[in-house]
């Protein structure tokens, strides 16, 4: 097999359960590597490490697929793979709306799988992971059962891999619109026009936090997406939702899912977050709970200092927007914002707010996402329940 040899020193991260090599941690290749091929990873005294795709073209040229030497990469590796994620699932309750598969914390490189009712979304970024495409599909029919199967292969991050864009229907038939269920809530899904898989599961579990916090009080819900906060927040008894969102067409999936719920409380407001919190807070508006869900600002550790400063400008302005005893969910979906860096953003916004803030619960990516130790991308949604004073 073609051999990838580390760095003296280098084994130490792979021994520590890091699952991505980079170029400047590798000593040698040999020739017959090849691009979206499986190869050795040797340490500094070329001693078995670990197996996984290879890929030159790539920042992350190995992502590994197992420590174990014994372990063949074939169609019956994948199979014992997504039946050990879907057995994980089940065993934790979630399997209406859930992930499936999450990529390296799973132990596939590269493949996300999202499950909406009897529909399954998937998603490949790794260009060795793409050869087993089929099998891939195959494998998910056979273990799920799903009514469809629908592939959001359309992400700009597949061609830094070398891969095409594409997305559409690979099995069955699915609907322009899927109902799902998240606690006590119904939620409209568009698996092949929505962003990412076609709805945000990361979430899932922390939209149910809003229960103890939200009952009689005014509920800002800002970069709303299509509404899950807002209707979590309105079926638990908020006087009323303002729900803030840039994109039109997000704002139409809230109002839909509100008449979906039988809400009322919920009112839709377009317009560039930064703008509206500015315009809010001139305004002299308070809210018994705010709930801040931004877009990943830092998508690279290049942009971070300035994606702070938009991350320290809008808590400061949603902890001023926060009634007095009221509480505040903020979030980072950036995996280069790190749980310090949060936090320490945090500290600066309060100062800057003039407002006492107590930090009341710690949040994460629901269960569905477990996030691998050793692997710090993994653990990329942070966040923080606040009680503002």
């Amino acid at each position: 097999m073609a051999e990838v040899c580390l760095k003296r020193g280098e084994e130490k991260d792979i021994e520590a359960g890091s699952l991505w090599i980079y170029d400047n941690e590798i000593d040698y290749c040999t020739d017959d590597c090849e691009n979206g091929g499986v190869v050795e990873v040797l340490d500094s005294r070329h001693r078995f490490a670990a197996r996984g795709f290879f890929n030159a073209g790539s920042k992350i040229v190995v992502r590994v697929l197992t420590r174990d030497k014994a372990e063949t990469i074939d169609r019956e590796f994948f199979r014992r793979r997504l039946e050990r994620a879907w057995e994980y699932r089940k065993s934790i309750g979630m399997t209406n709306a859930c992930r499936v598969v999450f990529g390296d914390s799973d132990g596939l490189p590269g493949l996300t799988v999202d499950k909406f009712g009897d529909y399954l979304s998937f998603q490949i970024t790794s260009l060795g992971l793409e050869r087993f495409r089929e099998d891939l599909i195959e494998l998910l029919t056979a273990l799920l059962d799903p009514k469809g199967v629908c592939e959001r292969n359309d992400l700009p991050v597949r061609e830094k891999e070398g891969l095409p864009l594409r997305k559409g229907v690979v099995y069955g038939e699915v609907p322009t619109e899927i109902e799902i269920r998240e606690h006590d809530a119904r939620m409209l899904v568009d698996v092949l026009g929505g962003q990412k898989t076609g709805h945000f599961l990361d979430q899932q579990e922390n939209r149910g936090v809003l229960r103890d916090y939200v009952k009689g009080k005014d509920v800002l819900d800002l970069c709303c997406c299509t509404g899950g906060f807002s209707v979590h927040a309105g079926l638990y008894g908020a006087r009323s939702v303002e729900a803030v969102d840039a994109s039109g067409e997000a704002l139409e999936r809230v109002r839909r899912n509100a008449a979906l719920n039988g809400l009322s409380c919920i009112e839709t407001r377009q317009g560039d977050v930064f703008d509206v919190v500015h315009t809010l807070c001139d305004a002299g508006r308070r809210y018994g709970v705010v709930i801040l869900d931004p877009p990943a600002f830092a998508k690279s550790r290049r942009v971070l200092e300035s994606a702070c400063k938009g991350y320290r400008e809008l808590n400061y302005r949603s902890m001023r927007l926060t009634a007095p005893g009221g509480f505040m969910l903020t979030f980072s979906c950036s995996r280069f914002m790190t749980r310090e860096l949060f936090l320490k953003m945090l500290r600066e916004a309060a100062i800057d707010s003039g407002r006492q803030v107590r930090l009341i619960r710690e949040l994460m990516q629901g269960r569905d996402h477990p996030a691998a130790v050793g692997e710090d991308s993994a653990l990329y949604l942070k966040g923080w329940l606040l009680h503002i004073l």
